[in-house]
């Protein structure tokens, strides 16, 4: 229905021009490096993603579906309002980029087709002077996506999304730091967005050892830098034509976007919303204060200022070889890191660490999901403790540990079935139980879930 829509309307935008008289727009084509080289890299490392994640692949119709709607979109209204239409890549970025964060689910796919319109609309209408021309204020592709997950927050309706299954799958492919950290250097010698990356990803991580040594327990929990947060940081937020020119404002503009995916993981994760649009809200207000931060920034201060652009290019990019190869090497990025283990969130918890209960609860539940019955009876236990405690306000209610219990017995757990018959009857003798072979192949992948080798230590 979504696609008849579409194609409805545009035949009614197309038959109201001719019944206008608009003349036919004299066709310009106009292959931008920027654009066909984004287009690429995104295209790509979607191609890498589905091969971890079937749906990216049974997406790929309506990522199609898309890019014709975006095509028809922009041709009709280049034809409303000028005598030409320029045609080339752009859309693809667009396309690609949106579907890398955020798609809705089929019977909501029109509320898709409406976010490339705004994108796209944005783009045509929201413009300012800047370095002597016109130029777009907002990422097309950002801004639609800050301007859903506002609504989608504000309206409870995350769930017509797939956002928090993108967000968190985008951690299956092997080695996919790496994959990312290739796939941005392209861009950042043609186009010298590098400093912006790496001052990005260099202030969340110096904010993450801090915390991790204040407090004992990872901040985003399961890494340093969440993957979807690293991808934003490299394909998102680094837009040439809607970032700061100067290099020093570059690196604020980066600092910006890192703290600010903090602030909004903690503010989002306080009031129990879903914490994946961390790294989407803050990009249309920062593309607005680009004038002001280069302003800030002046444009004495540019490293390496006697060489040729390329040139610093490939010295940024080389700093930012070695910056991510001791991350690397420190286990601050990668596929291994303690946060993914059971082990790890069941200690931090029996220490009474801030916020490490309701994760390692969240972290059984989902290995129960994945058919551990010793997950799920401990994910009842979790449960019934923090409805106790009051620190987990999604788990206030006790009788919310009735399901991973109930799940657990119907796999055979005993343990399980012994609570479960606890909670009904209103006893408080809930009892632990060691985990059985069966577990262990689910509890040795960790939060990254495919593991070639089952990790030593599983449990404790």
């Amino acid at each position: 229905m979504s696609l008849l829509g579409a194609a409805g309307l545009f035949c009614a935008w197309n038959l109201a021009l001719r019944l206008l008289r608009r003349p036919v727009p004299h066709i310009e084509v106009v292959l931008r490096k920027q654009h066909y080289l984004q287009a690429w890299i995104q295209g790509s490392l979607m191609l890498y993603w589905g091969w971890y994640w079937p749906p990216v692949y049974e997406h790929a119709p309506l990522i199609l579906a898309q890019l014709l709607f975006a095509y028809a979109f922009d041709m009709l209204l280049g034809w409303s309002r000028r005598d030409h239409y320029t045609l080339s890549f752009a859309a693809f970025p667009i396309i690609f980029s949106t579907n890398l964060f955020l798609w809705f689910k089929p019977e909501w796919f029109y509320l898709q087709f409406a976010m490339v319109a705004l994108g796209m609309a944005a783009k045509e209408f929201v413009r300012w002077e800047k370095d002597g021309r016109s130029a777009h204020i907002f990422n097309p592709s950002s801004f639609p996506l800050a301007i859903v997950s506002v609504i989608l927050l504000a309206t409870g309706s995350t769930d017509i999304t797939r956002g928090q299954e993108i967000a968190s799958t985008q951690f299956f492919p092997p080695h996919i730091y790496l994959v990312l950290f290739l796939a941005g250097l392209p861009g950042q010698f043609l186009f010298g967005v590098t400093t912006m990356t790496m001052s990005a990803v260099v202030s969340t991580v110096v904010f993450g050892h801090v915390y991790f040594a204040l407090t004992g327990i990872y901040f985003f929990y399961d890494s340093f830098i969440p993957v979807s947060v690293f991808l934003g940081m490299h394909l998102l937020f680094t837009d040439p034509a809607t970032a700061p020119r100067t290099e020093l404002g570059r690196i604020f503009y980066g600092v910006i976007y890192g703290l600010s995916t903090i602030g909004l993981y903690q503010l989002l994760g306080s009031a129990g919303l879903p914490t994946f649009y961390d790294k989407l809200l803050q990009v249309p207000f920062m593309n607005l204060a680009v004038q002001r931060i280069d302003r800030l920034a002046g444009s004495a201060f540019t490293l390496g200022r006697r060489l040729l652009p390329r040139q610093r290019s490939l010295a940024y990019m080389s700093v930012w070889a070695v910056v991510f190869a001791v991350l690397s090497a420190t286990q601050t990025v990668g596929d291994d890191h303690p946060g993914q283990w059971v082990p790890f969130w069941r200690q931090a918890c029996q220490e009474g660490r801030a916020y490490a209960c309701p994760y390692a609860a969240d972290l059984h539940q989902t290995f129960c999901d994945q058919g551990s019955p010793w997950a799920c009876n401990e994910a009842g236990l979790l449960h019934v403790a923090l409805s106790r405690s009051g620190e987990d306000r999604r788990r206030l209610d006790i009788a919310g540990a009735a399901p991973p219990f109930r799940r657990g017995c119907e796999l055979g757990f005993e343990a399980a079935c012994r609570n479960l018959n606890t909670l009904a009857a209103g006893s408080n003798d809930f009892t632990p139980a060691p985990p059985t072979p069966v577990d262990l192949p689910i509890l040795a992948r960790g939060s990254k879930r495919e593991r070639s080798v089952i990790a030593p230590d599983v449990v404790r």
